[in-house]
């Protein structure tokens, strides 16, 4: 019996433990936050002429928005560089509002995948952190549509947590499209208005 608790580890040892592992995820967050800085400023060095070539084509500006937002948003936590894309159809197409209204709809869509992702594996991630501290908060219809709309709407390259939870939480679709939309459109809005102001 002693050597039973001789053997199991001090709270001490676990805690040791434990700050690897913290200065771990850190990094990882902090390396893809910088790899998305680094793609977004690569993108801003594509030819002006590339993209303005699509402005002979009419719509096509705008449902490359929506293809580019969509396929961005549709992979799960890989920093793809749609912000700097955005601000150079604004400042091609000359319509800050048109292209943040496409390309948020194509990023809702492609966030969907995340919604979809926690409606079937809801067992999957019910012990992160992340699961329970949004689950205190997700209570209410408005409280849950105004978190997803705060969590959507700045650059958050994490925001498919919120949106696997949400499915795992079985959160109506509604809601979830709704206040990721909203969220959307403020957060293109913003760099669709940057490019075409500054590009």
């Amino acid at each position: 019996m002693t050597r039973m608790i001789k053997d199991s580890p001090s709270p001490a040892d676990v805690a040791a433990g434990a700050r690897p592992a913290q200065r771990s995820a850190i990094g990882r967050i902090l390396l893809i936050i910088a790899l998305a800085l680094v793609l977004n400023l690569l993108v801003l060095r594509i030819p002006r002429a590339w993209i303005a070539a699509l402005s002979a084509y009419g719509l096509l500006g705008y449902l490359a928005a929506f293809v580019i937002t969509a396929m961005a948003n549709a992979s799960v936590v890989v920093p793809v560089p749609y912000p700097a894309l955005i601000a150079q159809l604004a400042s091609v197409l000359g319509n800050p509002l048109g292209v943040a209204l496409a390309g948020a709809a194509g990023s809702t869509l492609g966030e969907s995948t995340a919604f979809l992702v926690g409606r079937a594996g809801k067992h999957a991630i019910a012990h992160t952190r992340a699961y329970r501290w949004l689950c205190r908060h997700l209570h209410s219809p408005w409280r849950t549509w105004l978190l997803l709309f705060v969590l959507s709407a700045p650059p958050n390259p994490f925001f498919d947590v919120a949106g696997i939870t949400a499915g795992s939480l079985g959160l109506p679709y509604w809601l979830f499209l709704s206040a990721t939309f909203a969220g959307r459109v403020v957060k293109l809005l913003f760099f669709a208005g940057l490019g075409a102001q500054f590009l």
